[in-house]
């Protein structure tokens, strides 16, 4: 058993002990605050036959619950719009914000194990920066993730995970993903 009190991810003690001093030194910062660091990580489903069955908001709900490990929050419309037959505050997908050890526990597992079971994988697009340090990325199904029972998955449903860092620019970024072995493709 863990004990919680001394127990520390993996990632993040990789950043504390190792990325923090090669991002110091390559790009050169004079303060510590000045290192870039992981911010949050944020999982989006978007359920577009929830508009026909509400009951595939539960279903995804419970699956990005257990992908997380941090109940998931379900979205609603902020307002209707006929032609998708989308009445305001009907569900539409799940949310949920990662942060402090849940955060690096999950870059772990996505880097480690999900993204090498993705179908003909050739590594992350290295372009899907937002300009102010940010990366979102899409995974096609969610079933890639150890955490959820290929057999008793009822739709397979794709997701976006934003990475939201402190850094400035998209390369200061990168560098930091490229630390916690982001498998960029170019």
């Amino acid at each position: 058993m863990l004990d919680a009190a001394t127990y520390t991810p993996r990632l993040k003690a990789h950043y504390r002990d190792t990325a923090r001093a090669a991002l110091k030194e390559e790009f050169g910062y004079r303060n510590d605050m000045m290192i870039p660091k992981l911010d949050k990580i944020v999982l989006n489903m978007g359920i577009g036959e929830a508009v026909k069955d509400t009951k595939k908001v539960k279903s995804a709900q419970e699956d990005l619950t257990a992908i997380a490990g941090q109940k998931a929050v379900i979205t609603k419309a902020k307002n209707s719009i006929a032609g998708f037959r989308v009445r305001e505050e009907m569900p539409l997908g799940v949310k949920v914000t990662l942060r402090g050890d849940r955060m690096y526990e999950f870059l772990d597992r996505l880097i480690t194990i999900a993204l090498p079971r993705v179908r003909d994988f050739r590594g992350v697009k290295g372009t899907s920066f937002d300009g102010r340090g940010n990366y979102a990325m899409g995974i096609k199904e969610h079933i890639v993730f150890p955490e959820i029972d290929f057999d008793k998955v009822d739709e397979v449903w794709g997701m976006d995970v934003i990475i939201c860092t402190t850094a400035k620019t998209d390369a200061e970024a990168k560098a930091l993903l490229k630390q916690f072995n982001m498998p960029f493709n170019s």
